[in-house]
């Protein structure tokens, strides 16, 4: 594996936001997610639950929901608006007032023809859906309160709105109400105290089912307006509710962190007669559960702490597998920090700011597994907060540390970097390229002469950097015309070589000297999570969603005998069976047989001289290895060197004195952060 110094980081304080809502589109099985800071994310749930695209959030805009229509994506929050994203640009595509106070939800008919929305002043409202913008139709019956949760019935023709102490069953035609349910307090609760119903769901044969924040699931007739069925769930309260496409299973979110299913089944083994049954509790969060959706053999749910869990239901699993173990997401798979490999500078991504700091020095001999001691501690030496409400969506330091650069989703800036002594002064470069308005991504070239910014439309900017210039030098496009944002952005280190990855799997090279497209990589069907060139060979290593590894010759254009082989042989089972995506890549500059990644779990040396692991191989980290006896430790000698003594990590980078930078977060200082979950009786307590 090879020894290296290592600069083990823990200053980095990233703070995930928590997640305030979640919509899954069946037809194309993505999932997105709103969190609390305003930024929205994709996950091709098809794809390893890989997050396709981020869309930066915003100061004050807080969204509250979010609905699918075919491919188009809606939110609604407290402003009051409804805004729908381009997915392509990754921003606003257009935005509209809906006047009526703050919107708590919005859910699409079943035709995707029309949106409805509940409003802080006891309105429903009707939106057309247009091809390219929505408009508003009509208003249904208002009554005073507002409105928390909607479901259109299955033929379009009915809405059931969840308010305060009631839930209201309209007719969408005459926009009249046809029944009115009330909704009983909790026991014990305040005469003055409302009962919020957070979520309905409308199911075909004409049954409500709402949960409210006395703590219940009800069942309700909307035939008779009559209540069924009533289920104490929680003392607290009932956030969400999410209905299986078949409508036999039912999930509900609580403030307890736990998510319950509920199952339409006989409760008496041979009649016909049906009820619905609470079957299952499961607890996979510390804090409140606010959105959930169930899948065809998952359940998803996020909240309060942050992290995204989807859990397999194991009887639509017959064998065990991948896809039966249960996943949670916990840290972006992009990555947040940007290393300067020259100056030893590492640059740390927060939504409104940025930090740089200068790592520490050590002193004495190094001796294996132990620390040395500290000659100089690491130093901040810069925080750069950002200008207007707009979040940080990308942001790089050269390799030499004196550029850093940040963009918004509306404009970009680049600065120069002045070191003298232990000082440091910071100019901002006022006249830019016009054509850098924005960028979706940022790279350095290794000498610190170029910048490359990855704008709309897959297209990239190249501009050339000098003390006292900034000059645009050329556009390039892709060949294919694709318009998916570009995620991935990657120079070789003799700077003959550009290479982007975008949101169509897509992976484009560039010539550099020429200014042409030199060839573009055979499409894989996973999206790319990670990807370098070698920088003796100048062979591009690109990791997939799925945990592939290919490695493509840029000047034969096609696949190295090496990747060849790992394509015919297969990569190890636990190596597959990872559920977290390689998030970079890099290597070792003393022996160009190492390409060293890592994910959140590990960081790996894969040495390309050594025989791949065959299905029999043990799959050792190294302390494990370290363990074995000589012979037996030979016996287990392959490619594949894991190290898992650092985690979870943010960043594993190569230094330009040989050394590797390790950037940890520690899941239990992010969890130390958060509020105080609702108080709960434990046994003996």
């Amino acid at each position: 594996m090879g020894e290296f110094k290592v600069h083990r980081v823990g200053f980095f304080d990233y703070m995930p936001s928590g997640i305030r809502t979640i919509a899954f589109n069946r037809q194309t099985e993505r999932i997105a997610v709103a969190r609390m800071d305003g930024s929205v994310e994709i996950f091709k749930l098809s794809d390893n639950l890989f997050q396709e695209k981020v869309i930066p959030g915003k100061e004050q805009r807080g969204i509250e929901a979010l609905c699918w229509v075919g491919e188009r994506l809606f939110s609604a929050g407290l402003s009051g608006e409804i805004m729908e994203f381009d997915l392509h640009s990754l921003r606003p595509k257009f935005i509209i007032d809906a006047y009526g106070g703050p919107i708590w939800t919005i859910t699409a008919n079943p035709a995707g023809t029309h949106l409805a929305v509940g409003c802080e002043d006891g309105t429903v409202k009707l939106f057309e859906v247009l091809e390219d913008r929505i408009q508003f139709e009509r208003n249904l019956d208002r009554k005073k309160g507002r409105v928390m949760s909607l479901s259109w019935h299955p033929s379009g023709t009915r809405i059931a709105a969840g308010m305060m102490d009631m839930i209201r069953v309209f007719d969408v035609q005459t926009g009249h109400v046809l029944h009115r349910l009330l909704v009983d307090k909790a026991v014990g609760a305040p005469r003055n105290q409302e009962c919020v119903v957070w979520s309905v769901v409308f199911l075909s044969d004409n049954t409500v089912i709402s949960g409210d924040s006395s703590g219940r699931v009800k069942v309700w007739d909307t035939i008779t307006g009559t209540l069924i069925k009533n289920h104490d769930v929680t003392k607290w309260d009932v956030l969400a509710l999410s209905l299986s496409q078949d409508e036999t299973s039912l999930v509900a979110g609580t403030s307890e962190g736990t998510v319950v299913q509920f199952q339409f089944l006989s409760s008496v083994l041979g009649q016909e007669d049906k009820e619905w049954v609470r079957t299952r509790t499961f607890k996979n969060h510390t804090h409140d559960v606010r959105s959930v959706a169930e899948v065809e053999s998952a359940i998803i749910s996020g909240g309060m702490d942050t992290q995204l869990v989807v859990r397999p239901l194991l009887e639509k699993h017959e064998v065990k597998s991948q896809a039966s173990a249960l996943r949670k997401v916990q840290f972006p798979h992009r990555r947040l920090v940007s290393c300067a490999k020259k100056a030893q500078l590492l640059l740390f991504q927060y939504p409104s700011h940025l930090d740089l700091w200068r790592l520490g020095e050590g002193e004495g001999e190094a001796v294996p597994g132990h620390r040395l001691p500290v000659r100089r501690n690491p130093e901040k030496l810069l925080q750069l907060k950002t200008k207007g409400e707009e979040h940080v969506c990308c942001s790089a330091v050269s390799p030499c540390g004196g550029w850093l650069a940040y963009s918004t989703s509306s404009s970009l800036r680049l600065y120069k970097l002045h070191y003298e002594n232990n000082n440091i002064s910071i100019t901002k470069v006022s006249k830019l390229p016009k054509v850098l308005r924005s960028a979706q991504q940022l790279c350095f070239s290794a000498d610190s002469t170029h910048l490359f910014a990855a704008s709309t439309r897959s297209t990239i900017h190249m501009v050339s950097l000098s003390p006292d210039t900034c000059k645009h030098k050329h556009t390039f496009k892709p060949k294919t015309g694709s318009t998916q944002p570009i995620h991935l952005l990657t120079v070789s280190e003799d700077g003959q070589w550009l290479a982007t990855a975008n949101s169509d799997c897509e992976i484009h090279i560039y010539s550099l000297s020429s200014l042409k497209s030199h060839c573009t990589v055979p499409v894989y069907r996973s999206g790319v999570s990670a990807m370098a060139i070698h920088p003796t060979t100048n062979n591009l290593v690109m990791t997939h969603a799925d945990q592939q590894v290919f490695e493509f010759s840029i000047e034969q254009k096609q696949y190295t005998d090496w990747s060849r082989k790992v394509q015919r042989e297969g990569l190890h089972r636990k190596w597959m069976e990872r559920d977290t995506p390689i998030t970079n890549v890099t290597f070792n500059p003393r022996n160009p047989t190492h390409i060293i990644l890592h994910d959140m779990y590990m960081f790996c040396v894969i040495d390309q001289s050594l025989p791949l692991p065959n299905r029999q191989s043990q799959f050792y980290n190294q302390l494990t290895l370290k363990s074995l006896p000589e012979q037996e430790r030979q016996m287990h000698c392959h490619a594949f060197k894991v190290c898992k003594l650092f985690q979870p990590l943010l960043c594993v980078d190569m230094l330009e004195d040989d050394s590797l930078v390790v950037v940890e977060r520690s899941l239990l200082d992010i969890t130390a952060q958060l509020p105080a979950p609702v108080k709960q009786k434990k046994f003996a307590t």
